[in-house]
């Protein structure tokens, strides 16, 4: 999930699972990342090897995502979220909460004092850039960048509608109606944030593995990526991409309309006035239609966040 509250940080624990969402899920991390190793250039590779294998992903680690069986640069994709479990104080790294019906303008009053995610990638690029950080600093600085390049490139790691990015939304996704899953939060699954990390990726997906899914990809926009990887490290322009894309389809194309709410601190989905009670009575049911608009998105976001990365890391090691 895009926030990891408290009641799930300890069912992990206790019960031995990890959160259900992510953003973009195991697959979709997967897949930029391996969009992004392909195009890194010669001395990019050599430095990725060289930090991952100085300072590897501690075996103690519980991953949600399991034996992945990918290099140590893809698997590292999905490792922020798993780090996150024992250090909540990351958890805000993950995003961005810019409010629907915010101006473009600077990003920094969006951004709280213990970070969000275009910080995040700064602080990571400077750390990596820094010849006195430790190894485990570096690796960790990597893994970091690899997984919030990703993030960021997720539309509802961008934007709030007093929501959750889109938690507090419940709906019926192909037949699957929403229910409770805490009545103290009043958190819903299926949700609007839950399908966009990862219930219409694994639809598009269709039973492919991320190495064909990225593969496709590299074809798909195979005429794209010369630019895309020449392209500037420009992390605000990023995040209003994926704001604007949250805005036109992700909230734009639902067939009940959600209004605008006016912006103000919500901890969880029981906040704004009950807010996810609220967009529940709303019944909003999306299928088809809605799966359509959505996987150009998808698609262009995922390969978009490959090619940015690599350009990211070729740019730090020319």
């Amino acid at each position: 999930m895009r926030r990891l509250l408290g009641s799930l940080a300890l069912a992990y624990f206790v019960f031995g699972f990890a959160p259900a969402a992510h953003a973009w899920g195991c697959k979709g991390h997967q897949v930029i990342a391996l969009i992004a190793e392909g195009h890194l250039s010669a001395q990019a590779r050599a430095m990725v090897e060289q930090i991952l294998a100085a300072a590897p992903i501690s075996p103690d680690l519980r991953r949600f995502c399991g034996m992945s069986g990918l290099d140590a640069f893809a698997d590292s994709s999905t490792w922020a979220d798993d780090e996150r479990t024992i250090r909540p104080e990351t958890s805000g790294w993950h995003f961005i909460d810019i409010p629907r019906g915010a101006p473009n303008a600077n990003l920094d009053q969006y951004c709280p004092p213990a970070g969000c995610v275009t910080k995040a990638i700064l602080s990571q690029l400077a750390l990596l850039r820094q010849p006195d950080a430790t190894p485990a600093q570096r690796g960790d600085a990597l893994r970091f960048l690899i997984h919030f390049v990703g993030d960021l490139h997720q539309p509802l790691h961008a934007t709030t509608n007093d929501d959750e990015g889109g938690n507090c939304v419940p709906l019926t996704f192909f037949a699957q109606a929403p229910q409770e899953t805490n009545p103290q939060t009043e958190s819903y699954r299926p949700n609007l944030h839950g399908i966009w990390d990862t219930d219409i990726l694994e639809r598009l997906a269709q039973g492919r593995t991320a190495q064909q899914m990225s593969a496709a990809l590299e074809d798909q926009f195979e005429a794209r990526f010369a630019a895309w990887l020449t392209g500037p490290i420009d992390v605000n322009g990023w995040a209003w991409e994926s704001y604007e894309a949250a805005e036109s389809v992700v909230y734009g194309k639902l067939p009940a309309r959600i209004a605008v709410e006016p912006p103000m601190p919500v901890k969880t989905c029981a906040d704004d006035d009950h807010i996810a009670q609220r967009m529940l009575r709303l019944n909003e049911t999306v299928g088809e239609s809605y799966q359509s608009d959505a996987t150009p998105v998808v698609e262009e976001r995922l390969a978009l966040a490959g090619a940015r990365l690599a350009a990211a890391l070729n740019q730090l090691w020319p």
